[in-house]
């Protein structure tokens, strides 16, 4: 048995998720999970997490999927069996900083942001320094730069770049930032980042 999440583009209409969830169960899948990452203009993008009895069955789940009007897959990925749903670990992460010692809070938050986002890397800026620095991050001048002149946007915003993520910890003097190159961010993973951010700068 294996789990896997697969993200899905799908007509925000009744009926269209249980298709897909019909099409999942025609290969022996089971949902074990659901998360509605954006919904905007008619279209929803979905995260199911999925178990399989097998590898060999992916390229069919998607082919299935695929085959049910109006939706499409965007990325099928395997992950740990007993991968934690991404919004318990995302209050884990809140719930490190509030009992770490004080001077671990962010290298905890950074950490943190690593396995919600998925990301390939994460930094952490004050001013024209860089005070933490996970994974290989972007050119940090363009990064510094980005960042500076992000303030008119909340890294919810739509002109946001679809292949990172940030939080502005306005009290702390920081940003914070991770990117990943493998799939977009979608609107909910930007909306749980931004409250880690918060949360973190409360308690920094």
């Amino acid at each position: 048995m294996i789990t896997v999440v697969v993200r899905v583009w799908m007509p925000d209409r009744p009926g269209a998720l249980g298709q897909v969830a019909s099409r999942i169960g025609a290969v022996r899948g089971d949902v074990l999970g659901i998360e509605i990452l954006e919904q905007g203009a008619g279209r929803a993008i979905d995260e199911l997490t999925v178990a399989l009895p097998g590898e060999e069955l992916i390229s069919l789940l998607s082919a299935e999927i695929d085959d049910v009007d109006g939706v499409s897959v965007e990325n099928i990925r395997q992950v740990d069996i007993d991968r934690i749903d991404t919004n318990l670990a995302a209050l884990a992460v809140g719930a490190a900083m509030a009992e770490c010692d004080p001077d671990d809070r962010l290298e905890v938050l950074c950490s943190g942001l690593q396995r919600v986002v998925e990301a390939d890397w994460v930094v952490a800026m004050r001013g024209g320094d860089t005070v933490a620095e996970y994974g290989e991050a972007p050119e940090l001048a363009w990064l510094q730069a980005f960042l500076a002149g992000s303030e008119h946007l909340d890294g919810i915003d739509d002109a946001a770049p679809s292949d990172m993520v940030w939080a502005h910890l306005v009290a702390s003097g920081m940003y914070v930032a991770a990117g990943r190159a493998e799939r977009p961010i979608h609107e909910r993973e930007r909306v749980r980042v931004s409250l880690l951010g918060r949360l973190a700068d409360a308690l920094l």
